[in-house]
């Protein structure tokens, strides 16, 4: 199985373009961040070595920020919704509202962090739509965040070129944690309903 997972993968790299221009990068950091935004890291490092690292920075951070700040209003849309599923993934908006207008500044430099980061950073993102932090502000924060992290990985990416390979050992390490974190939050629902 590791061997056609390798083969597929060598097939894959080959037909991927080995240089975009900045543009078609910044519209997939803008489609990857405004979807599932698991991609950007990758991306980053395949493709941002070709330029220069504040390019990368400024105008990747800008795509970047502007697509997540359209997967907020998207979030924003479905748990305003009446859907059974978006109420459960929905926090208490009270909570978060109350949490969010006692300590705006700490909710800026969260978001800041959680970008300038390759952490996931979807809990803040529901925080974030749940408690209608304002729009603007969190556009700034990612940028300001995405500046310095997507320069660092394009100077990374230069200086110490990343082969395929680790970059697929990357997007498996993602797809890990996605489906270890669901399994872990699906025990932890299971065991609440057998101790209730």
């Amino acid at each position: 199985m590791p061997g056609l997972i390798l083969s597929f993968w060598s097939d894959l790299v080959r037909m991927a373009p080995p240089e975009l221009p900045l543009p078609v990068l910044c519209l997939l950091l803008f489609v990857d961040n405004s979807t599932f935004a698991a991609l950007t890291t990758p991306l980053l490092l395949a493709y941002a070595p070709h330029f220069e690292p504040w390019k990368v920075g400024l105008f990747g951070a800008l795509a970047a920020g502007a697509g997540s700040t359209v997967q907020i209003m998207l979030f924003r849309w479905i748990l305003g919704s009446n859907w059974g599923w978006a109420k459960r993934l929905a926090p208490s908006r009270d909570r978060v509202e109350k949490v969010l207008t006692q300590s705006p500044s700490a909710s800026f430099i969260a978001i800041l962090l959680a970008r300038a980061t390759p952490l996931p950073d979807g809990p803040i993102k529901l925080v974030v739509a749940a408690g209608r932090y304002p729009l603007p502000r969190y556009f700034l924060a990612v940028l300001l965040g995405g500046i310095p992290y997507f320069a660092l990985l394009a100077w990374l990416g230069h200086e110490f070129p990343i082969p395929p390979w680790a970059l697929l050992a990357l997007v498996v390490v993602i797809g890990l944690v996605f489906v270890i974190e669901r399994w872990r939050k699906l025990g932890r629902k299971e065991s609440a309903q057998r101790t209730s």
